[in-house]
């Protein structure tokens, strides 16, 4: 993919003002717990709700799932690593 490189951490490099691609994982141990993370083996995810398992991901040029806010998921990947959402049992179906 053009303009993105890959760390040591595995974790992709965006140039700034680029979007990110975002993985969507979900917490075992709270099955309506979502999280974004920058990585596909969710490194930086909150370890008290594992184990992760990836569900997906969204493309740079896509928008994320529910309506959610890519800038506002983008910042808290930056910030924090990672982005928690819970999903309803209406969204679930």
């Amino acid at each position: 993919m053009v303009g993105d490189s890959y760390g040591n951490d595995g974790m992709v490099a965006v140039a700034k003002g680029e979007a990110m691609r975002l993985f969507i994982f979900k917490s075992e141990a709270s099955p309506d717990l979502r999280a974004f993370g920058a990585d596909l083996v969710g490194s930086r995810l909150p370890v008290q709700f594992k184990p992760w398992r990836a569900i997906g991901a969204v493309a740079p040029d896509r928008e994320p799932p529910h309506k959610l806010s890519r800038d506002v998921i983008e910042a808290a990947i930056t910030d924090r690593g990672y982005q928690l959402w819970r999903i309803s049992k209406k969204d679930d179906e």
